[in-house]
C-alpha cells in the first residue's frame, strides 16, 4: 500500500502552495505580473486535477479551499484505477500497478505514487502482454488470434 504523508509533508505542501497564492494576492490586482502567475498557477492546478474549476472562472481564494492533500492523493494512480473501475479497491490497484500490469500512455508504470493528471486520465489501461487484458478480452469475445503469439 502507499505510505502515507508524514504531518510535516502535508503541511509542507499545502504551505507552499498558500504561501504562492499569498504572494500573488500581495501584488496589486491591475499588474501584468500577478494576472499571468495567477492564470500560471491556477491553470497548472486545473490540469493537475486539484482544482475542480477551471481556470477561467477560478480564484486564488479556491487554493486556500480546495488545495489539500486528499487532492493531491485523489490523483494518485490507484485511486484513479479505482475510479475507473479497473480495480475493485485501491490496495488491489496498487498490487496490479506494483506487478506491472498498468500503463499510463506508452509507458508502463510501476510507481504506485505516480500523480495522473487530467490530460493522462483517458490514457490509464493495461500493458499488452498482460494476462488481465487478455482475460478481459476473451470476456468480451474480443480475443485476437494474432494476440496470443
Amino acid at each position: 500500500m502507499v505510505r502515507k504523508l508524514k504531518h510535516h509533508e502535508q503541511k509542507l505542501l499545502r504551505k507552499s502552495l498558500k504561501q504562492l497564492a499569498h504572494r500573488l494576492a500581495a501584488l496589486p490586482p491591475d499588474s501584468p505580473t500577478r494576472l499571468k502567475h495567477e492564470s500560471l498557477l491556477l491553470s497548472k492546478l486545473h490540469d493537475m486535477g486539484i482544482l475542480p474549476s477551471s481556470a477561467s472562472t477560478a480564484k486564488l481564494s479556491e487554493v486556500e479551499r480546495n488545495v489539500s492533500v486528499s487532492a493531491f492523493c485523489r490523483r494518485r494512480l490507484p485511486v484513479v484505477m479505482t475510479r475507473l473501475r479497473m480495480a475493485e479497491t485501491v490496495q488491489a490497484a496498487t498490487k496490479l500497478i506494483e506487478q506491472g500490469h498498468v500503463r499510463v500512455g506508452t509507458e508502463p508504470v510501476t510507481d504506485t505514487a505516480f500523480l495522473v493528471s487530467r490530460g493522462l486520465e483517458d490514457f490509464v489501461t493495461w500493458v499488452d502482454g498482460s494476462k488481465i487484458k487478455r482475460n478481459i478480452l476473451k470476456y468480451r469475445e474480443k480475443l485476437d488470434d494474432f494476440d496470443l503469439l
